[in-house]
């Protein structure tokens, strides 16, 4: 960094030198051009030097800025070339001041970007603003001062056109940074204030040297030139500075949010700027009709563009809505602790399901795949665990336990957390003379293997109490009672679990009770 400021400063310095010290002519051309050109191309490698080393939405901002400064390096190079080798004046119509106005286009891309601020969401939607407020730059360009350049050639009419664009794009290039530096704090504070205090000088020099063209008192190598070069200097040194640079949190919650809808709200404006333009070079405009025509042109081939910009945004954010959606749903749906379903879930499902179940009855369908069954699971003694080991422990046993569960049941079960340490699985498509197969399965699922518990990873033998019931309660009459009650009976079969000794499953039914006792190895029927 010291290497290059000193080359900088070394180089502003004898642009001063020469300018003050060797006559006019072509001695004095050749050396400002040339000095002119190194302190361009300085800049771009300053601010590729800043990409390089940086990454994300910075390393963006860095590329625009680099790309500005190649930009204006091409331009640099033309003038050169016209005065060194040319050996004549630029012409006032000059094919190459598109490059000095384009120049400024990817550096107000990069400060809206605002690099300085944590982004929130990198999502690529927001960047197409971008895009659009870079449109709507260019159009004002093609509308105002390209037709007194190809179309109907005025050079009366082409200067002051491109001299007053030129001098909104460095007044909106000052109020941006305006708005940036009073927004930032800290080193983004610093680089943005001498950001700015370069940029106007650089605006203020410049709009003094084409007063100079004007008055045809300019020359390469005037002090005009110094004023430019000085500000070619400040640049390199606003790119040392912003080395390094890391977004900072804001005193505002959501301030890369705020700032997204103010670029689309700018994007948006300019967008609905170009009709009324358009209406104006029709009615009201002194334009030759050739202007008029291009003008018109130019107008439906931006307004397509950007329709079709906006088109992408909006398809994309209609998709990402619908995405957000689904997952803030399936959020509602489920419990945040194991994953597994939550009552919610239970409540705007089961309908579908009872349905399905009473118009199995109604048609006789097969018998073995009709029935709905609900097992209620609750952990045994596992309060002992939270009293012992603490409540991050039981947190992992119970995600612990809802994973055997699932592994227990089919793909077309549902498990639901019913609340604490109790789980409720819907066991669909079955056969009830089959009910206490899959309430073996889950006794075992739990009580086979000890849990890891704590983080001397201590072995705890868990075990659960089962209770179930089938839905439609009586085969021969689906609608005796409904699903509420038979989920009520399930409860008390849980109940009856937990005061049978625990480790068991006991199943109600019409007929009595089925207990399923891994214990005693055996499988029940207790007349009710």
């Amino acid at each position: 960094m010291k290497f290059w400021g000193t080359i900088v400063a070394v180089l502003s310095l004898l642009q001063a030198a020469v300018a003050f010290l060797v006559p006019k002519g072509s001695a004095l051309t050749l050396s400002s051009e040339a000095i002119d050109v190194a302190l361009h191309v300085a800049a771009t490698l300053a601010f590729l030097h800043n990409a390089r080393t940086s990454s994300g939405r910075i390393s963006i901002f860095w590329y625009l800025q680099a790309s500005c400064w190649g930009t204006l390096t091409v331009t640099s190079s033309l003038w050169m070339y016209y005065g060194v080798v040319l050996h004549q004046e630029v012409p006032s119509v000059f094919v190459g001041d598109i490059f000095l106005f384009l120049a400024g286009v990817p550096m107000l891309a990069g400060l809206l970007l605002r690099p300085d601020r944590r982004s929130i969401s990198d999502a690529p939607l927001r960047f197409l603003d971008l895009p659009l407020l870079v449109l709507w730059w260019l159009f004002l360009y093609f509308f105002f001062v390209t037709p007194w350049q190809y179309v109907v050639p005025d050079e009366v009419r082409y200067g002051p056109s491109y001299n007053t664009l030129l001098l909104a794009e460095d007044l909106v290039s000052i109020g941006l940074l305006l708005l940036l530096w009073r927004d930032s704090f800290g080193k983004w504070k610093r680089f943005y204030c001498n950001l700015l205090a370069a940029e106007m000088l650089s605006a203020g020099s410049a709009y003094l040297a084409n007063r100079a063209i004007d008055a045809n008192l300019y020359f390469p190598g005037s002090w005009y030139d110094v004023l430019i070069d000085i500000s070619i200097a400040w640049f390199v040194l606003s790119a040392f500075l912003g080395s390094g640079l890391l977004p900072e949190a804001s005193a505002e919650d959501h301030p890369d949010e705020k700032a997204g809808r103010w670029m689309t709200r700018v994007a948006m404006i300019a967008v609905l700027s170009i009709p009324p333009l358009t209406a104006w070079s029709l009615l009201g405009g002194s334009a030759p009709p050739a202007v008029t025509k291009f003008r018109v042109l130019v107008a439906l081939g931006m307004i397509t563009l950007m329709g079709c910009l906006i088109f992408l945004k909006q398809h994309g954010l209609a998709e990402e809505l619908a995405k957000t959606n689904h997952i803030l749903h399936e959020a509602s749906l489920t419990d945040p602790l194991t994953g597994c379903r939550n009552r919610r879930y239970f409540d705007s499902t089961i309908e579908a399901d009872v349905s399905h179940v009473q118009r199995c009855f109604a048609d006789g369908r097969d018998e073995s795949r009709r029935d709905l069954i609900f097992y209620l699971i609750d952990a045994d003694h596992f309060k002992d665990i939270n009293d012992r080991y603490g409540h991050e422990v039981g947190d992992k046993v119970l995600v612990e336990m809802s994973r055997r569960i699932s592994s227990a049941i089919r793909l077309s079960d549902i498990l639901v957390r019913w609340g604490g340490e109790e789980f409720l699985v819907i066991s669909r498509y079955t056969d009830r003379n089959e009910g206490e197969i899959l309430a073996n399965r889950l006794l075992a699922a739990i009580a086979n293997r000890p849990f890891v518990a704590g983080a001397r990873e201590n072995q705890v033998n868990l075990t659960c109490s089962v209770g179930w019931a089938a839905f439609p309660w009586l085969a021969g009459n689906p609608d005796a009672l409904s699903y509420a009650e038979v989920l009520a009976l399930a409860d008390r079969a849980l109940y009856d679990a937990k005061q049978a000794g625990r480790n068991c499953a006991i199943g109600m039914r019409a007929s009595g009770k089925c207990i399923t006792n891994p214990t005693a190895g055996q499988v029940s029927a207790v007349p009710s």
